[in-house]
């Protein structure tokens, strides 16, 4: 067993906690937060995979996952901030 598939594991090990995270969270902030380390960590599998079978495509594969993870936090964060909003404003 080399380094680069113990790095491998443990980072497995770290998306799991993580993931509890998004599923347990109190807040939706909390679960957005948790999303973003899940989505971050995917990544770093998906890199360091393509680093242990030496496969080049792959890191296109994890660019396009980032990039996903992104747009979808960002959708995320303003849906419920405008959510938050109009609470708000029927509050009042």
């Amino acid at each position: 067993m080399d380094i680069m598939t113990i790095f491998l594991w443990t980072i497995a090990g770290i998306l799991l906690l993580s993931f509890y995270k998004v599923v347990k969270g109190p807040s939706i902030w909390d679960r957005l937060l948790g999303f973003n380390i899940v989505s971050t960590k995917l990544v770093a599998i998906v890199v360091i995979f393509a680093s242990i079978v030496d496969v080049s495509y792959i890191l296109d594969i994890a660019i396009i996952y980032a990039l996903f993870g992104f747009i979808g936090e960002i959708f995320i964060a303003l849906f419920s901030a405008e959510r938050a909003m109009n609470r708000e404003e029927d509050e009042e």
